[in-house]
């Protein structure tokens, strides 16, 4: 892979970083029950923190994603390393993929009356599908990755 679409790639996973950042500061300054609470109120709503909890394995998967680039920059593609960052991308999807679930199932169980909560469960729901996706995309290549270093250390230790 050229070293211009290594750099692009890790100037787009920052982007994201900084997208997903500025937007868990400003939502819950936008949501619906939080017109008439102070600034501390606003943070400390349980589904607020729950979905600061729930971001971690988001930005461990985009620091493994950046970290396996900069394998790829080096021609380590098919490195214990390289494996071992596509595993914990796949194991950081299962669990953003199980907390998306248990999201939705809270917010299915305890939303307001007036409250339509069929667009959160949509996009949870995509959102769920993709981690699911990408966890088994990672599965593969991890897989595949996994292989070609055994039989790398292989033809290494016979030859």
């Amino acid at each position: 892979m050229k070293q211009g679409s290594i750099i692009f790639l890790k100037i787009v996973i920052v982007f994201i970083v900084i997208v997903a950042l500025g937007g868990m500061i400003r939502f819950p300054l936008t949501e619906g029950r939080a017109v008439n609470l102070d600034l501390f109120s606003i943070y400390w709503d349980p589904f607020i923190v729950y979905m600061y909890i729930a971001s971690i394995p988001f930005f461990v998967g985009l620091y493994q994603a950046f970290k396996l680039l900069g394998y790829i920059g080096q021609n380590k593609v098919f490195s214990l390393s390289s494996a071992k960052a596509l595993r914990t991308i796949k194991y950081c999807a299962i669990m953003q993929s199980i907390l998306i679930v248990m999201a939705i199932l809270y917010i299915r169980t305890s939303h307001n009356v007036d409250d339509d909560p069929a667009g959160f469960i949509a996009i949870g729901i995509l959102a769920t599908f993709i981690s699911v996706v990408i966890a088994t995309a990672a599965s593969v290549f991890e897989r595949i990755l996994q292989n070609a270093a055994n039989i790398k250390s292989e033809n290494n230790l016979t030859a």
